[in-house]
C-alpha cells in the first residue's frame, strides 16, 4: 500500500527529525487521528524519508526520519504565467505543479484585468498553498517556488534559462515540439504563457528583444489555462 507524504515544515541539521505545524498538523492530528508509530513518507529539505509519528499535538505532529528514498527531480521549467481570471488561474497552478513544474512567475501584462493585477499580490501566499497541496498529493519530493505578480518587463529580465519559449498564437511553423527537440536535453526552459486576449504587439516585441522563441502548440486557439497545461504536457513527454 502507498504511504502518505508530507512535506515537512520543519527539521534538525542532521534530517534525523521533523515535524509538521499548523494547518497540517491540525488535519493530521484531527482529521487523520495519527498516533505515534505509526509510518508516512516524510520529505525533508527536498529528501525522502520514511518518517515514524513520534508525537502527536493539534499544532504540531513530530517525526523521526529513517532511511532515505530515491526520489524523481522536478521538471525543469519555470512557467511565466500572465494572470488571468483567479479562478481558472488556480487550477492551471495545481496542474502545473502536479505534471512537475519547477518555478510558477504571475506575470502582470497589458492585457490583464485591472482589479486582477491590484488583487494578485493578495493571492500570492494562497497559490503557495495550492502549489505545497498539489505537490503532496502528487507524491513530489519539492515544492515548486511562486514568486510575487512582475510586470511583464521585470519578469523577462529575471527570467535566466537558456530555452525561453513564447507561445504565440501568431506563429504558424516552428512548433513547442520542433523547438524542445534541437534544444540541449539539459537545458533550463522559461515558458511563457499570455492573458486572455493575448499579448499586445508591444509586449510580443519585448519577448523577441529578450530572445525568446516563438512558439505554437498547433492551428487551435486554446484558453490560457489549456495552453498552459497542454505545454508542460509536451515538454515532459519529452523531457522525461
Amino acid at each position: 500500500m502507498t504511504r502518505r507524504r508530507w512535506i515537512a515544515d520543519t527539521w534538525n541539521t542532521e534530517r534525523t527529525t521533523a515535524a509538521l505545524t499548523g494547518e497540517q498538523a491540525a488535519h493530521l492530528a484531527r482529521v487523520l487521528r495519527a498516533q505515534p508509530g505509526q509510518v508516512f513518507d516524510v520529505v525533508a529539505d527536498g529528501f525522502l524519508h520514511r518518517a515514524e509519528v513520534t508525537s502527536v499535538a493539534d499544532d504540531e505532529v513530530r517525526f523521526a526520519l529513517h532511511e532515505e528514498h530515491e526520489a524523481d527531480a522536478a521538471l525543469p521549467v519555470r512557467l511565466l504565467l500572465a494572470v488571468f481570471k483567479f479562478d481558472h488561474m488556480e487550477w492551471a497552478i495545481e496542474k502545473a505543479t502536479e505534471l512537475g513544474v519547477a518555478r510558477i512567475t504571475p506575470v502582470l501584462a497589458r492585457r490583464t484585468e485591472k482589479h486582477l493585477a491590484q488583487a494578485a499580490a493578495k493571492r500570492v501566499e494562497r497559490w503557495r498553498r495550492i502549489v505545497r497541496e498539489a505537490a503532496q498529493q502528487s507524491r513530489r519530493t519539492d515544492v515548486p517556488t511562486v514568486d510575487d505578480p512582475l510586470p511583464l518587463k521585470l519578469a523577462l529580465a529575471s527570467a535566466d534559462e537558456p530555452l525561453k519559449l513564447l507561445l504565440a498564437e501568431t506563429e504558424e511553423e516552428n512548433t513547442l515540439r520542433a523547438a524542445l527537440e534541437v534544444a540541449q536535453p539539459e537545458a533550463a526552459i522559461a515558458l511563457a504563457v499570455g492573458p486572455e486576449g493575448g499579448w499586445t504587439a508591444e509586449e510580443m516585441q519585448l519577448f523577441r528583444d529578450n530572445g525568446w522563441q516563438h512558439v505554437t502548440l498547433g492551428p487551435r486557439i486554446l484558453r490560457a489555462e489549456t495552453a498552459a497545461i497542454a505545454a508542460l504536457s509536451i515538454t515532459s513527454a519529452l523531457r522525461s
